[in-house]
């Protein structure tokens, strides 16, 4: 059973940084995509980055997150980390890791949109907040 569990957030004063880890465990393949979401209260789900379990070198970020935060992987790749620096207020949401495969369709560098199909896994999250 494929698992994934988030930690690292915290209470940061903007222009802070946190790094969030999402350790990853039951995955017999490599072809996942792992995604990092965030929604915070009243708004959407919004997709923050995605990087390819079985090629790291290939990452998205959404608008929002460009110039500012940086997602990676361990060299084992069951652990995947999303740098956070210059942090704003409106970065303040529940942050939350799934994954989906095939990595190709679910972190594809040529679409700006960011989702997950019904059979793809969650994360509880880590509650990111951070103040003036």
């Amino acid at each position: 059973e494929v698992q994934l569990v988030e930690s690292g957030g915290g209470l940061v004063q903007a222009g802070g940084s946190l790094r969030l880890s999402c350790a990853l465990s039951g995955f017999t393949f490599d072809n996942y995509a792992i995604i990092w979401f965030r929604q915070a209260p009243g708004k959407e789900r919004e997709g923050v980055s995605c990087i390819r379990r079985n090629d790291r070198s290939t990452t998205k970020y959404a608008e929002s997150a460009k110039g500012r935060f940086t997602i990676s992987s361990d060299s084992t790749r069951n652990t995947i980390y999303l740098q956070m620096d210059r942090l704003k207020p409106e970065d303040t949401a529940l942050y939350v890791c799934a994954a989906d495969w095939p990595s190709a369709k679910y972190c594809n560098s040529t679409s700006s949109s960011f989702e997950i199909g019904p059979f793809g896994s969650w994360g509880q999250g880590t509650q990111v907040t951070v103040s003036t």
